[in-house]
């Protein structure tokens, strides 16, 4: 996606230049000034206007509270409102879950640096930094009387950290709800992934 914004923010100063060189008599220094003010017009056009490409712009541009440099540890628990069983500390390596037959297993998964890095940046990415620190719902079942999963995502840097406990059943904002999810189902990827690879 990066490559396809730079191509596209190279065609639009690419035309712009064109169209400039062909109607003016600017010198150089004038032509890519001009170019380059009208071509970031156009983007912040597009950007207020919530064109799809520019999004990828605004988190880059948007000040982020959280830097991985201060990163220190990551926390992920969920389960059942009575009982998170399920646990996650980046910071020791211990984890524990329920397997398919509701076995506690016990053992010790480590993160490298570069899935940590991915789960800051994907947090970006999600607007997790905004999201509500309580997420829950006055209702405890969902669909067939299953009740529904709390789930708890820390991320703990030097000065400060970001806790959202989440509910499935949470009834907030669908896009809220959907956010959460995929931030989760991300959480969960790198534990599967990083537990194949400590197997081999």
């Amino acid at each position: 996606m990066l490559l396809l914004i730079l191509v596209f923010a190279g065609l639009v100063f690419g035309t712009i230049y064109f169209i400039i060189t062909i109607i003016s008599k600017y010198n150089l220094k004038t032509k890519l000034v001009v170019s380059g003010l009208i071509s970031g017009l156009i983007f912040f056009i597009f950007y207020i206007s919530g064109f799809p490409l520019t999004s990828y712009y605004r988190q880059i541009f948007k000040n982020n509270p959280y830097e991985f440099t201060e990163f220190k540890s990551f926390v992920f628990k969920y389960g059942v409102r009575d009982s998170m069983a399920n646990t996650y500390n980046s910071a020791t390596g211990e984890y524990q879950y329920l397997d398919n037959r509701d076995s506690l297993i016990k053992t010790y998964l480590y993160l490298n640096k570069s899935e940590l890095l991915y789960l800051h940046h994907k947090a970006g990415e999600l607007g997790f930094w905004d999201f509500p620190s309580n997420e829950p719902s006055n209702d405890t079942t969902t669909l067939g009387g299953v009740k529904a999963l709390r789930y708890l995502m820390q991320f703990n840097y030097q000065q400060k950290s970001k806790t959202v406990l989440f509910e499935t059943s949470y009834d907030g904002s669908e896009s809220l709800k959907a956010a959460n999810s995929k931030m989760i189902k991300e959480i969960e990827k790198v534990l599967a992934e990083a537990e194949d690879r400590q197997k081999k």
